[in-house]
């Protein structure tokens, strides 16, 4: 209301000193206007009309410019609530002067760039808590296998020995000496879990070989502590750095489930690329397992392999028959985008 009130006073105002510079003009002495209040038309002065005009006017002019106001007020709204709504699509018909729709246009672009700013630090912010955790969680990894291979290891390895060397010195009875063999047998085989857990906990990392340079070095170790014959194929490959971590992870956790479970003799390793694809199959001649069964003790490794071969782009297929071996074979594009 009172926008209304000083917006009639100022037009009628306005009116008021244009009408009386405009008398000045014709009439040159303020006597001209005594013939406003002289002269008259349904008994009211002309001086009266004029007044009555100016005054109708005023009012029309205040109504309609707040009107005017008073939508662009509500069309601006609209549009930055459609903005902070994520909808920076302006109307296709100007309803507001340009000045103010550069802004809009300029705010919208603004809104975006914080956005993507926002994004782009929450993502960041994400990924070095990863980071973070994952860096805890080898280490903790790596604690765990030292105090295991410097207590338990070493201490199964001990009670191999002299359960080997009595079955070798000791003349005992028949009934006996398959118990021993037994309990051999037993400490032998808690040796080949104790390997394969510490090579599951502390596995080596590339550190900046290629694969097939990270692999040799792999089966390198690997003879120096398992029993059974392993034979390769190993090629260079081309592979982002990233896929190259998971496809040596891969082949860690295809090993160490081998080691575990197949009771194996022989094992092929491959690791070529031909037709724009890596491959790596390992094969074993162990005791196979159901496919579909779960209860089979390397699921849950199998479940691992699968799930970081489908987080580069690659295939994943397993074929094992019970009582002759198991196949492990992986393919994956070498056309990737390298992930950051």
């Amino acid at each position: 209301m009172t926008k209304l009130i000083m917006r009639f006073i100022a037009f009628l105002l306005l009116f008021t000193v244009t009408f009386v510079l405009i008398g000045f003009f014709f009439w040159h002495t303020p006597q001209g206007f005594l013939i406003l209040l002289e002269k008259k038309y349904l008994e009211l002065s002309y001086a009266v009309w004029l007044a009555i005009i100016f005054s109708a006017l005023s009012l029309f002019i205040s109504f309609w410019s707040i009107s005017l106001t008073q939508q662009r007020d509500y069309t601006y709204g609209q549009m930055l609530d459609q903005l902070l709504r994520n909808s920076a699509a302006l109307p296709k018909k100007r309803v507001l002067p340009r000045k103010q729709t550069a802004q809009i246009v300029e705010l919208a672009e603004l809104i975006q760039t914080q956005k993507k700013s926002l994004q782009r630090l929450i993502n960041d912010d994400a990924k070095a808590k990863e980071a973070m955790i994952e860096e805890q969680v080898i280490q903790e990894r790596q604690r765990l296998a030292r105090e295991l291979h410097d207590s338990v290891s070493q201490q199964l390895f001990a009670a191999s020995m002299l359960l080997s060397a009595i079955n070798e010195t000791i003349d005992v009875n028949e009934t006996s000496a398959k118990q021993l063999q037994q309990t051999e047998k037993i400490v032998q085989q808690a040796q080949l879990e104790m390997r394969a857990l510490l090579l599951h906990l502390r596995p080596a990392a590339l550190k900046g070989k290629t694969l097939a340079e990270g692999m040799n070095d792999l089966l390198m170790e690997l003879r120096q502590k398992v029993l059974f014959t392993i034979h390769e194929r190993i090629e260079e490959v081309t592979l982002p750095k990233g896929a190259e971590d998971h496809v040596f992870r891969i082949a860690q956790e295809t090993l160490s489930n081998t080691l575990r479970h197949s009771k194996a003799s022989e094992v092929d390793l491959l690791l070529v690329e031909r037709n724009k694809r890596v491959i790596l199959r390992v094969q074993d001649n162990g005791v196979g397992f159901e496919l579909d069964d779960d209860t089979h003790g390397g699921s849950y490794g199998l479940r691992n392999i699968e799930e970081r071969t489908i987080e580069i782009g690659g295939t994943c297929k397993i074929v094992s028959v019970p009582n002759q071996g198991t196949i492990i074979e992986v393919q994956i594009p070498t056309e990737q985008e390298e992930t950051t």
